[in-house]
């Protein structure tokens, strides 16, 4: 049973930096595409930045050269390290994981399978 938990939101100044972590386990596919996700009220689910397992990764331009996600294998987690928070990086985080996958960018794909979240409030 594949398991997604997410943690590290919070709150932080405009400008400040926070490390979202997502636990991940369950699966045996060794073809797939693990995520982060936000929302805010009233709007979609907007794809951040994407990680294939062979380790390309996709963002997108809101947050290029700003956030970084990355995977620890041994311990099968996922992190996004964001940085130069703005108040429009508000919102609650999601993890998610797909599979089996067949190459591209992992941001293009429809997950199946979501963390609970996590807030993420950017303030000044």
């Amino acid at each position: 049973q594949v398991h997604l938990v997410e943690s590290g939101g919070g709150s932080v100044q405009t400008g400040g930096s926070l490390k979202l972590s997502c636990s991940a386990s369950g699966w045996t596919y060794n073809n797939y595409c693990l995520a982060w996700f936000r929302q805010t009220p009233g709007m979609e689910r907007e794809g951040v930045a994407g990680f294939r397992v062979d380790g390309v990764t996709n963002y997108a331009e809101s947050v290029k050269g700003r956030f970084t996600i990355s995977k620890n294998d041994s311990d099968n987690i996922l992190y996004l390290e964001m940085s130069s928070l703005k108040a429009e990086d508000t919102a609650v985080y999601y993890c998610a994981l797909e599979f089996p996958i067949y190459g591209g960018s992992c941001l293009d794909y429809r997950y199946n399978y979501w963390g609970q979240g996590t807030q993420v409030t950017v303030s000044s």
